[in-house]
């Protein structure tokens, strides 16, 4: 055989090599898609819960224009006068993909309808994610369109399985009380529940408002390193969890919308807020409600209207 009859056969096995390997990944791939087709349908087809005995949510549905959600973290759900721990509010743009977060104090001084002054999270425990959301209206003048509560619980599992290599994170200081997990200080990797400390710890100088940048920074780290293709074949365990973790009015198709949009990296990064912005508030030890945040409101909407008007960081410097 000549030399260059066998420098033929090799290019052809060269050739035949790389079809099956190209193949083989074809294959893995259509695997894949079979199974996120096939989970996210089975999941369609249930209606994820809703809050039991809670006046109905009136927030308008809306699916063409960008929507409000108001994002409720609590791990005492279903208790008598149980207030909520946090209190944000996500908004989508389905024509941009962007995604905004509004964190909202909790002890912040509110007219709450029916019941007078009271602090924000209050609201919740005299009438559920309805009249938190007629408080809100009223004191800020945001509409909700939807709401979700989540157990904490499921916050846990939801990392670990879209980031089972846990987030980076600069503890500032050992983290431990009140939050059942020993944090150490200094740069290292958070799991789910040793990250649901981090957000969750306030017993520091800052208090409640070390906790909400501690949630915003954790947020976008988490859509950082959770988007991609390689998390779109989780979407179904992810709905799953869903089902299990949280009681929302969303329907599972804009909730399943909102997740292809994020995990296929269309939206842009995330973009925070917190309300009562700097320099709009005071500190004032209230006869009956104890501690509480005297709230600018007018210039808090403002700041809010404004928010939302922007376009993100990163579509500026498109």
């Amino acid at each position: 055989m000549t030399r260059k009859e066998k420098k033929r056969i090799r290019v052809r096995w060269g050739r035949i090599f790389f079809a099956l390997i190209l193949l083989s990944i074809f294959i893995v791939g259509l695997f894949h898609i079979f199974q996120y087709i096939e989970g996210t349908v089975k999941t369609l087809n249930q209606p994820l819960k809703k809050v039991e005995g809670k006046d109905s949510f009136q927030g308008e549905e809306n699916k063409l224009d960008a929507i409000n959600v108001l994002l409720l973290g609590s791990d005492s759900r279903g208790e008598e006068q149980a207030r909520t721990d946090t209190i944000m509010v996500a908004h989508y743009d389905p024509q941009t993909h962007q995604i905004k977060l509004i964190s909202l104090m909790r002890d912040m001084l509110v007219s709450v309808p029916d019941h007078g002054q009271q602090k924000l999270n209050a609201a919740f425990s005299f009438g559920g994610p309805e009249l938190l959301r007629e408080t809100i209206k009223e004191n800020f003048g945001l509409d909700l369109h939807y709401y979700a509560i989540v157990d904490f619980k499921g916050f846990e599992k939801a990392v670990d399985l879209l980031v089972p290599n846990g987030i980076e994170v600069e503890v500032p200081y050992e983290m431990s009380y009140g939050i059942d997990v020993k944090i150490e200080e200094g740069k290292q990797q958070l799991h789910g529940k040793e990250l649901l400390g981090y957000v969750r710890f306030r017993h520091d100088h800052l208090s409640d408002f070390g906790r909400v940048q501690r949630q915003q920074e954790v947020l976008s780290k988490l859509k950082e390193e959770a988007v991609g293709p390689q998390s779109l074949v989780k979407l179904p365990e992810l709905l799953d969890l869903l089902h299990t973790y949280i009681d929302t009015n969303i329907d599972s198709s804009t909730l399943l919308t909102i997740g292809k949009d994020i995990f296929t990296k269309k939206s842009s990064n995330v973009d925070s807020l917190r309300i009562p912005e700097d320099g709009s508030f005071e500190n004032l030890n209230h006869e009956e409600l104890g501690e509480v945040l005297e709230v600018d409101f007018y210039q808090n909407k403002e700041a809010l209207e404004n928010f939302l008007e922007e376009k993100s960081v990163a579509q500026h410097e498109e």
